[in-house]
C-alpha cells in the first residue's frame, strides 16, 4: 500500500486518546518493569537491525532522489554502529534512577497538616522532530522511563525508518507487559496532521519541538497545547584580555569545528580588544586552514584584511555550518551586552583567568548554560550525566538546558490530615 493509503487510515485523535489511557496505566508500572522494557527494546533493536536498515535504505534512496544535501543524508543514515549506539543508550537510561515518586519537599503546618511534594509524570508528551531517526528511540526511552506516554511525529523523509523503530519499541512493550499505546508514531506526515497535533488540548499535556528554527517557530505560532521550546543556538565564545591565549584559541576553534551543525556549536567569537592584535591572526588563520569562512567586524578586518565583512544579520544567525562571525569588543561588559542582545539563551562561554570577569559574565549573561574556560559543546544531556536528552530548552519555565528524565516530570502535593477543616 502506498504512503497516501497509510495516511488516509491514520486517526490522530484516536491515537491520542489511546495515549491518554496508556499514560494513566503507566502510573501503576514499577521502575523494574520500565527498565525491563528498556532492556527488551535494546535487545530487539539489535535483533531486528537488518530490517531497520532495509527500511532506512528506502528513506536514503528517496532523499537522494530529491537531491537532499549530504549533511541531511548523513543525519538520516542508520548503520549497524548507530543502531548499537541506540541500544546502548536504552541501557544507559535503564541504569538511571527512576525520576517518579521522589519526595521533593516535606513539611508540617502549624495546624498539623503534613504536606509532601512528590514528582509525577507529565502525562502525554508529543514530540515533533525532523529527520533524525535516533530521536524516535531516545525520546521514547526518556518519556516512558519518566512514566509518560509519547506521541512521535517525525519528518516524512524518515517515515520508513521511524515506523520500523516504533514497531520494535511497541513489540518490547508487549513483551515486557507495558501498554503498547504508550509509544505511538504519527504515520501521517502531512502539515495538517502536525497542526492538529499542536491543538489536542485535553489529550496532549506538553509538546516538544526538536529541529531547526523554522520548525520551532511554526510550533510556537500554531500550538494551543503547552510547549517546551528547545533551542536554536546562537552561541558565543568570549576570549577575555586576561585569558590564557592558547586555551582561548583551542576552545574558540573546537567550539566551531568539532560539529558545526549542532545547536551548541559556537557561531560568534568575541575577542577583547586588549589582546585582539596578538590573538586574532593565529586563531583566524587556524580556522581558515580548517575550512571555516570567517566574517568579521571592521576592527577584525583591520587586523586580518582577508576576513569577509560581517553584516548586522550575522550577529543573529545560527549558521549550523563552517561559518564564524568575529567581533572585537571593549572588555567583558561589552561582550555581555552583545550576548544578551544577540544570543538565544542557549550556551555561552568566557575564557579568562580573571575571577572578577568570570563572575560578571556568569551573573549577568542570560543563558541556560554558561561556561568558564570550557567549550559550549558540552551542553548535552550525556555530558551532564543525564543519559540521553529530549532536547535542550532555552526558555525559563519548567525546564532549562539539557532535558533529561527529571525534566519530563512535574509534581503534585500530597496533604495528610487528621480531621482538619477551615
Amino acid at each position: 500500500m502506498g504512503q497516501k493509503g497509510v495516511e488516509d487510515m491514520f486517526d490522530l485523535d484516536r491515537a491520542a486518546r489511546s495515549a491518554r489511557s496508556a499514560a494513566i496505566a503507566l502510573g501503576g508500572v514499577s521502575a523494574k518493569d520500565k527498565n525491563a522494557w528498556l532492556e527488551e527494546a535494546a535487545a530487539l533493536l539489535q535483533e531486528h537491525g537488518e530490517k531497520i536498515l532495509e527500511e532506512n535504505r528506502v528513506d536514503l534512496e528517496n532523499a537522494r532522489e530529491k537531491g537532499m544535501n549530504p549533511a541531511f543524508v548523513e543525519r538520516l543514515t542508520l548503520t549497524e554502529g548507530r543502531i548499537r549506539q541506540m541500544a546502548q543508550g536504552l541501557l544507559q537510561v535503564a541504569a538511571l534512577p527512576d525520576p517518579v515518586g521522589r519526595v521533593l519537599e516535606e513539611f508540617t503546618r502549624p495546624n498539623g497538616l503534613k504536606i509532601r511534594k512528590v514528582s509525577v509524570p507529565l502525562g502525554v508528551v508529543a514530540i515533533i522532530f525532523e529527520s533524525r531517526p535516533n530521536v524516535t528511540v531516545d525520546a521514547a526511552a526518556l518519556c516512558v522511563k519518566a512514566g509518560n506516554a509519547v506521541i512521535l511525529r517525525g519528518g516524512s523523509d524518515a517515515i520508513h525508518s521511524n515506523k520500523a523503530l516504533t514497531r520494535v519499541l511497541q513489540q518490547a512493550c508487549r513483551n515486557a507487559g507495558l501498554p503498547e499505546d504508550c509509544v505511538q508514531l504519527v504515520e501521517d506526515t502531512s502539515r495538517e496532521t502536525a497542526g492538529r497535533l499542536m491543538t489536542l488540548n485535553g489529550l496532549v499535556d506538553v509538546l516538544i519541538p526538536r529541529g531547526g528554527k523554522g520548525l520551532i517557530r511554526s510550533v510556537l505560532e500554531q500550538a494551543t497545547v503547552p510547549v517546551i521550546q528547545t533551542g536554536d543556538g546562537v552561541c558565543h565564545v568570549y576570549v577575555d584580555g586576561a585569558c590564557d591565549p592558547e586555551m582561548g584559541k583551542k576552545i574558540a576553534v573546537s567550539a566551531k569545528i568539532s560539529r558545526p551543525s549542532v545547536c551548541n556549536a559556537a557561531e560568534t567569537l568575541l575577542v577583547d580588544e586588549a589582546i585582539a592584535e596578538g590573538f586574532l591572526p593565529g586563531c583566524l588563520e587556524e580556522l581558515r586552514a580548517k575550512g571555516v569562512e570567517v566574517r568579521g567586524c571592521p576592527k577584525t578586518r583591520e587586523i586580518c584584511p582577508w576576513v569577509e565583512a560581517a553584516t548586522e544579520e550575522d550577529w543573529d544567525t545560527e549558521y549550523n555550518d563552517l561559518i564564524y562571525s568575529v567581533k572585537v569588543v571593549d572588555g567583558v561588559q561589552e561582550a555581555i551586552r552583545h550576548i544578551n542582545a544577540h544570543g538565544t539563551r542557549h550556551s555561552e562561554a568566557i575564557i579568562t583567568r580573571d575571577e572578577g570577569a568570570a563572575e560578571q559574565f556568569t551573573t549577568l549573561v542570560d543563558a541556560a548554560s554558561i561556561y568558564v574556560n570550557a567549550s559550549t559543546r558540552f551542553t548535552d544531556g550525556g555530558e551532564y550525566g543525564f543519559g540521553a536528552e529530549i532536547g535542550i530548552s532555552n526558555q525559563k519555565l519548567h525546564a532549562r538546558g539539557p532535558m533529561g528524565l527529571r525534566e519530563l516530570t512535574t509534581y503534585k502535593y500530597l496533604v495528610y490530615g487528621d480531621g482538619q477543616v477551615r
